[in-house]
This record gives C-alpha cells, sequence and structure tokens, in this order.
C-alpha cells in the first residue's frame, strides 16, 4: 500500500517497525513470564519491567496505528495471573510501608486491565 498519509506512522514502512518494536516488548513479557518466577518479584528487574512494557503497549496500542501487535486477550489474562499470583506471595516479605501494598496492587491491576482491554479491542477491531 506504500504511504497513505503525513504522519510518522502513515506508511508501510513505519507500520513494520512499530509491529517489530512492539513485538519485542512482547517478547520480554513472554520470557519472563515463562521464566523462573523468582525473576517476576516486585524487587527484581522483570517484576518492575513487566509492567512497564504492559503500559507502554497499551499506549502504543491506543493510537490504533497500523502495525499494532498484541497478544490474545487469554494471554493477557493468564500474564495477569501469573504476575499477580507471584506479587502477592511475595510483597510481605519486603516489609512495605503501611498503604504502599493495596496502592500498588491497585496500579498493578490496572495496568494489566487495560491491556488486556486494548488486547480484546485489537482482537475484535470492529466491538
Amino acid at each position: 500500500m506504500g504511504v497513505w498519509g503525513r504522519g510518522n506512522f502513515d506508511g508501510d514502512t513505519a507500520a513494520d517497525h512499530l509491529g517489530e518494536v512492539m513485538r519485542r516488548l512482547l517478547d520480554e513479557v513472554e520470557a519472563a513470564m515463562a521464566g523462573d518466577p523468582v525473576e517476576l518479584e516486585p524487587d527484581e528487574y522483570w517484576g518492575a519491567a513487566v509492567p512497564c512494557n504492559l503500559e507502554l503497549l497499551t499506549m502504543i496500542a491506543r493510537q490504533d496505528h497500523v502495525g499494532t501487535v498484541l497478544p490474545s486477550p487469554e494471554v493477557a489474562a493468564a500474564w495477569k495471573e501469573t504476575y499477580l499470583r507471584v506479587w502477592d506471595a511475595t510483597i510481605d516479605d519486603l516489609g512495605p510501608k503501611e498503604g504502599f501494598k493495596e496502592g500498588r496492587r491497585a496500579v498493578l491491576v490496572a495496568t494489566f486491565d487495560e491491556f488486556a482491554e486494548e488486547a480484546a479491542k485489537h482482537a475484535n477491531p470492529d466491538s
């Protein structure tokens, strides 16, 4: 199709690039979810990076550019379950300050839910 507009993402090459960037973020999340659950603990790198990747992916997906790549809603739901299971099992070991645990968990749930919502929209673009 070539180029269909003047925007930075209005062309085949840009759409391919966007898909590659999103795929890298998704591949990181997928690897973290399939790896050692210890890596998802709140004080570990992927414990912080996974929600960051999901928020970035959600923000990009909301732009509705051609080239957007997201997993199925079922995969998004499974990731949420895996991540929160690890988080819930390990957060108390870190001695969080009063109110942090509940507040941070609410942000994590919202992050996963918003990501899943975008995954569902892109799986069913007419909804």
